[in-house]
């Protein structure tokens, strides 16, 4: 069975496609490094969503969806953000997490891994 990579650099893959399973990395805001976890959430699953296309999938074939975000207080406000993007009827398995991340300027990082 044949891997592909996306968005390959010397420490690790953005987007690995293994069979018909799709494997992200674990991915923060681009331009909405710094803003509000609303704002940081709704930027990261609109490049979640660009990894998925490029891999040939997309949300609702979610299976499972690991979040990590600095503070649970805000655990409402990156729900908000998650209930509004999340394929109905096509939810994922998923953890939420509270962890330091690896800069002071990213409060959520989410990991999904999704079928082809």
């Amino acid at each position: 069975m044949t891997i592909q990579r996306f968005e390959t650099g010397p420490r690790m893959s953005q987007v690995v496609v293994h069979g018909n399973t799709v494997y992200l990395a674990g991915v923060v805001a681009g331009k909405a490094a710094g803003k509000s976890v609303t704002e940081q959430t709704q930027d990261i699953l609109a490049i979640i969503d660009g990894h998925l296309a490029k891999a040939g999938t997309d949300k609702s074939k979610l299976l499972s969806a690991t979040i990590y975000i600095t503070d649970m207080k805000t655990f409402p406000e990156m729900n908000a953000a998650w209930d509004g993007w999340v394929s109905a009827g096509n939810t994922p398995a998923r953890a939420t997490v509270e962890a330091k991340l690896a800069a002071p300027q990213y409060n959520v990082e989410i990991m999904v891994v999704a079928a082809k």
